[in-house]
């Protein structure tokens, strides 16, 4: 670039370049330069930035003198007078804010200057060019012949940008995932577990009951590089700085049972798997989520960076929560329903536990009330035989609602004693919630009976059955007799 190209230089070395040359005449430039500075002017890029008239003012005193065939090729001019005719159609738009660092470097006593700027060909294809320049030696005190070779490097910054892009658009999708994402590093944990393995382990399930916390220190190297939006949301924090400091509160409880079962399937070589955890949000609340984990590719080696997302499904367990106790439970008493009771009843008779002592149940009197005073009353009488039976009957005993108005008490391992304790305890609630609602009281028929040995449990729960039915026939007995006195 130094070297002198004037009328004696080597033409053919000039237009044969394989890169775009240019020989131009700065000098006009130069005067408007002297002019401005015995005007005052000291801070040539403040000067230039305040009026863009004063940046075109300097590039329409350059006079071009000559460029090679491969300017002409580049920038698809036919000849030079093509070129040089339309040159405010390839110099033009963000061109003018890079000229203000060419001509700083001038104005800063620089023989040479460089920029990266845009030009466009006479088509009006856009180039990104990295120009330089330099004043040939000898022309330094008029800057009569200025050479600058132009590198078309749209290529290079097309691939750039379009790496850019990709960036942006890879962490728009982490940032913006609807799921929480976490950018981790496993590679701590990779050799833990390959140390291990040198010492001839190849049971890790085994070597983790024997040393549980294995699971634990393994657990405390996990470095955490990233999580996204969706995670401080989830977790309810404020900022990512919080959450890495209040990972404790998160990862809490039965985690290591969880973490565990990651390990081994990353010892048995799953770097792609899922699971269902529960995590903890910063104010305390439960989040059941289902994790998925994958080694990112490239770090299958060393496990340095892993991605988890988790996705949030505590609605979803609520959800099955609620349909499975709705499978199971009575919805107006809140008692286990019929179906748990047949259930139970199978299992303890599969069971053999022995004794099993069931109480029967029979609310008296529902029908008249839902005659006299409504259904709405008549299941508030409902309510309160299952308020009763929930406060006396506790695990591994259960109530449940078997029917419109009766009730059944299970009693596992509970022999006759046992029962008649809980029918007093039955008996004593009542009364005291009767207390409270005197003005219709609950009326309750009551058989119960204990297994023998061998016997089975439908058989148990018939003699009940017939024991309440008799408590039942002489309860509207004592009834009748008072009727007939009155």
């Amino acid at each position: 670039m130094n070297e002198h190209v004037d009328n004696h230089a080597d033409v053919e070395t000039f237009d044969l370049a394989p890169i775009s040359l240019w020989l131009e005449d700065f000098s006009g430039v130069k005067h408007l330069f002297e002019k401005w500075r015995q005007s005052g002017v000291t801070d040539i890029r403040t000067y230039l930035r305040e009026d863009e008239g004063r940046i075109r003012q300097c590039a329409s005193l350059i006079r071009v003198l000559k460029v090679n065939k491969k300017t002409l090729a580049l920038f698809e001019a036919n000849d030079f007078n093509h070129l040089t005719g339309n040159l405010d159609s390839i110099f033009r738009d963000d061109m003018l804010q890079s000229h203000i660092q060419e001509l700083s470097a001038l104005w800063d006593g620089d023989a040479e200057f460089s920029s990266d700027t845009v030009n466009y060909t006479l088509t009006g294809r856009r180039l990104d060019i990295q120009l330089r320049g330099a004043v040939l030696p000898g022309y330094e005190d008029t800057w009569t012949r200025v050479l600058l070779s132009i590198e078309d490097v749209t290529e290079r910054e097309d691939a750039r940008r379009q790496q850019i892009e990709s960036k942006r658009y890879a962490e728009g999708l982490f940032e913006y995932s609807p799921v929480s994402l976490w950018v981790e590093d496993f590679s701590r944990i990779k050799r833990l577990l390959d140390e291990v393995r040198e010492q001839g382990i190849t049971d890790f399930r085994v070597f983790t009951d024997v040393h549980p916390e294995f699971v634990g220190q393994c657990a405390s190297e996990i470095r955490v590089v990233d999580v996204n939006n969706e995670t401080l949301r989830l977790f309810l924090a404020p900022d990512k700085l919080t959450l890495l400091r209040r990972l404790p509160d998160i990862f809490r409880d039965g985690m290591n049972a969880h973490f565990r079962e990651q390990l081994i399937e990353l010892w048995n070589g799953n770097l792609f798997h899922q699971r269902e955890t529960v995590n903890y949000a910063l104010d305390g609340t439960e989040r059941h989520v289902l994790l998925q984990f994958s080694v990112l590719p490239g770090h299958e080696q060393d496990w340095s960076l892993v991605q988890i997302s988790l996705t949030d499904i505590t609605a979803r367990k609520k959800a099955e929560a609620y349909l499975e106790y709705l499978g199971k439970h009575d919805v107006l008493t809140k008692l286990y329903n019929r179906a748990f009771y047949v259930d139970e009843l199978n299992r303890l008779e599969r069971r053999e536990f022995y004794p099993v002592s069931i109480i029967i149940l029979d609310l008296n009197g529902l029908k008249v009330v839902n005659d006299q005073w409504g259904h709405g009353v008549g299941d508030a009488l409902l309510r309160r035989v299952g308020e009763v039976l929930a406060g006396a009957v506790k695990p591994p005993c259960y109530a449940a609602r078997i029917g419109g108005d009766e009730f059944a008490v299970l009693l596992p391992a509970i022999d006759e004693l046992g029962a008649a304790s809980m029918i007093d305890e039955i008996r004593s609630l009542i009364e005291i919630n009767n207390q409270y609602y005197s003005n219709i009281p609950l009326n309750i028929s009551i058989g119960w009976a204990t297994s023998n040995i061998g016997e089975k449990m439908e058989a148990v729960a018939k003699r009940a059955d017939l024991l309440m039915y008799e408590d039942k026939r002489s309860h509207y007995s004592s009834e009748n007799e008072r009727r007939n006195l009155d």
